[in-house]
């Protein structure tokens, strides 16, 4: 025992300067990585998660549900992918909130998403394929980051709902479950002018359940 802390002692005193360093070094990234979150929670910035909601009007009244989420890396499964979903997220606005992704990306987007959505389904499907009953929907899906009205947080949302309900939106305004879902009702509009003039932001989906 006395040998081995003899040996720790002329260890540390041969090499302090390296070993204050990474000291030093691990001190200020804690530091900075601490700000960064404090700032973040304040800000409710949380664009390197992902979120995948189900959006639906019934009997007069919005619904939004949380189907999935997850850190955009872990969807994207690349560190550069991820960094660019955040970036395109930034440039989103009141007037556009979809994610200006480039045509020639967006399928590639979009199907990173819809593997993990129907991976939440798959049951349904085997279902179906087996002759059993199912229920079957056909829904639309694609990417924004809301930034009208009273969104509490920014995230990278992805955007699921009943293809027939986008094509055909009341013209009278839903109640809703909370004021802030107000947003919502603002981009479902903004889809739906979307997905007549640029259908490449969207994937069609099929749900079996």
């Amino acid at each position: 025992m006395n040998e081995a802390f003899v040996s720790l002692v002329d260890y540390v005193q041969g090499n302090w300067p390296e070993l204050l360093w990474i000291v030093t070094a691990a001190g200020a990234a804690s530091y900075i990585a601490g700000r960064r979150a404090r700032s973040r929670w304040r800000k409710r910035d949380f664009l390197d998660r992902l979120n995948v909601t189900l959006t639906s009007i019934d009997d007069g009244t919005m619904r939004i549900r949380t189907i999935l989420e997850m850190d955009c890396e872990e969807i994207f499964l690349n560190a550069s992918a991820a960094k660019a979903i955040v970036d395109l997220a930034r440039r989103t606005s009141e007037d556009d909130p979809l994610l200006p992704i480039p045509k020639e990306d967006c399928w590639q987007y979009l199907n990173a998403v819809l593997n993990e959505v129907s991976e939440r389904f798959a049951v349904g499907h085997i279902k179906r394929d087996l002759g059993l009953s199912v229920e079957r929907g056909e829904y639309v899906l694609c990417l924004t980051c809301e930034r009208a009205g009273p969104v509490r947080t920014q995230k990278v949302r992805g955007m699921l709902v009943r293809k027939s309900l986008l094509t055909a939106l009341p013209s009278e305004e839903p109640r809703y479950e909370s004021p802030s879902h107000s947003t919502r009702w603002t981009t479902l509009h903004k889809m739906a002018d979307q997905y007549a003039k640029t259908p490449y932001r969207f994937l069609d989906v099929e749900i079996c359940l």
